[in-house]
């Protein structure tokens, strides 16, 4: 195998394919790419520094949101730096070591996305239906707490993947079908045994993303219960419309990532592979990408404060 140590049969790295089947439309793909992936950085980097710097937004749902902006953030430059290096120079080699980090990487922010939502939906629910006790349940220590937990569990879940990987012995080139180390892309090209991958794939997708859309639907069933039950239409609004943000959030992140998962374990031959590489790209960039714009346009704090933060820096310029 090219590029491989045949004495322990694992490679000394990888090719990453880009998006096969879609070749004459790499430049327009990358250039659509870039565009996202600029908005996701000045986004995801402008709502973290709005929240660290404006005092107005030190309250629970914005360090959330701060938290989720940053894994927005981390998770695209995990990979599309290196694919945009695939598209334009061609740079398609990728280290073993490396690919594995990068693996690793994505996955575990992956997760670690997932568990932020979900613990935006508990923070919603305890505003609305404990308002009273909101201050005392959610404070900074609880914050730190529940985020450290949320991050160690994708660590914990991602890290047996690295492993399971390393492991294997790879005996079918070097050549992934793919513009990042997916996990399942990469155990595809191993002779070995790959079915503890697909079942430990499968069980942490349902321990991880699972569990999180559960965990949203009751806290959503329970929000909507103690709405309705709120005698006044003005507050019932109100209530609503604090959700809206997070609601749209959950749909950007969740319908990629189903349609993802079900399309490449239940598609088979049906779907173009290079659809299912699209997807999946789409997958990993699309929240990042929106995320900062569905919080900025429909939070009328966020709003404000960008507000009162540009005509601040305008006032000093003026006066300069």
């Amino acid at each position: 195998m090219h590029g491989a140590n045949t004495s322990s049969l694992t490679p000394k790295y990888f090719i990453l394919s880009g998006i096969p089947g879609l070749e004459d439309a790499h430049i327009w793909i990358s250039l659509t790419f870039c565009f996202m992936y600029i908005i996701a950085v000045v986004g995801n980097c402008g709502l973290v520094y709005l929240i660290s710097h404006e005092e107005n937004l030190h309250r629970p749902m914005y360090y959330f949101l701060a938290l989720l902006s940053f894994t927005d953030f981390s998770e695209c430059t995990s990979f599309v730096p290196n694919m945009l290096c695939i598209f334009w120079f061609s740079l398609k080699e990728i280290d073993f070591n490396a690919c594995l980090v990068q693996m690793f990487f994505i996955h575990m922010l992956t997760g670690m996305e997932s568990g932020v939502l979900m613990l935006m939906a508990v923070d919603r629910y305890v505003a609305i239906c404990y308002p009273l006790c909101y201050s005392t349940i959610l404070t900074n220590t609880a914050i730190i707490k529940v985020g450290f937990a949320t991050f160690m569990r994708s660590v914990l879940f991602i890290i047996p993947f690295t492993f399971l990987i390393k492991c294997l012995p790879y005996c079918r080139g070097n050549l992934i079908q793919h513009t990042y180390c997916d996990h399942m892309s990469v155990a595809k090209l191993s002779c070995g045994n790959v079915k503890i991958n697909a079942i430990y794939g499968l069980i942490a997708a349902i321990l991880i993303g699972a569990f999180d859309m559960f965990c949203i639907s009751v806290s959503y069933i329970m929000i909507i219960r103690a709405v309705l039950n709120l005698s006044s239409a003005d507050a019932r609004h109100k209530a609503f419309s604090t959700c809206t943000s997070h609601i749209c959030a959950v749909v950007i992140t969740y319908v990629p990532a189903f349609f993802n998962f079900f399309t490449h374990r239940f598609g088979g031959s049906t779907i173009p592979h290079h659809i299912h590489i699209f997807i999946a790209n789409l997958y990993v960039l699309l929240p990042p990408t929106l995320n900062p714009i569905v919080y900025g346009v429909k939070t009328k704090q966020i709003r404000e404060e960008v507000m009162k933060l540009f005509f601040r820096e305008k006032g000093i310029l003026t006066m300069r």
